[in-house]
């Protein structure tokens, strides 16, 4: 990894903006992987940034910030056509501006469910959930209980893995083949929340 401060000029070819300044200090940071799985070419990414990169701890900030990139391009997918469709709601849909925040918020819902997947993090069912939601996954899960190992829920109750698998679950996934993305489990929260409108009210009843 190597970084330094360069200077940005506007392009000979475009107009003079009086508001734009003729040179712009920036820095750019180089990094290159050094040790690449075997068969696949390293990464290579030349990054400009505004952020002060004078420091190797600053330099390893910035590539951090990039690869989140790849997590908002999930969330993207996730609200657009593959789920929410939300670029075909029309403005005229009441109410938009509400729909607009939500829609956000489950698609992060459904990124945390795919990020705590696998249980490594260890994170609490309260991330996505709320603790009076427990009752309603452990009866879910325990009617996706099949008779395979796979097809059993082998994370602890109450952690959010455990809530990750009833939802993949529910989105379609069957515990066999690759790993559940945030498309299947929105699918699967959509209708974990179905599931558990009429698990109140068979309870209140």
């Amino acid at each position: 990894m190597r970084f330094n401060r360069v200077t940005l000029k506007q392009p000979r070819n475009r107009p003079v903006t009086p508001d734009v300044p003729v040179r712009q200090p920036i820095y750019i940071v180089e990094a290159k992987e050094v040790d690449p799985p075997e068969g696949v070419p390293p990464a290579h990414w030349r990054l400009l940034t505004s952020h002060r990169v004078e420091s190797f701890e600053q330099a390893r900030r910035i590539t951090q910030l990039y690869r989140r990139r790849w997590v908002i391009e999930k969330l993207f997918r996730t609200i657009k056509k593959k789920g929410f469709d939300i670029e075909n709601v029309s403005m005229e849909t009441k109410p938009f501006k509400t729909l607009c925040a939500m829609t956000p918020v489950a698609g992060v819902s459904s990124m945390q469910l795919v990020q705590g997947r696998d249980g490594q993090g260890k994170r609490p069912l309260e991330d996505v959930f709320d603790l009076e939601d427990q009752p309603a996954l452990e009866a879910v899960s325990a009617s996706l209980v099949g008779t395979t190992a796979k097809q059993k829920n082998p994370h602890p109750k109450g952690s959010l893995a455990f809530a990750a698998w009833v939802c993949a679950r529910l989105g379609g996934w069957t515990g066999y083949y690759g790993k559940s993305g945030p498309v299947v489990m929105l699918r699967g929260l959509y209708q974990f929340r179905a599931i558990q409108l009429r698990y109140g009210i068979n309870q209140n009843v």
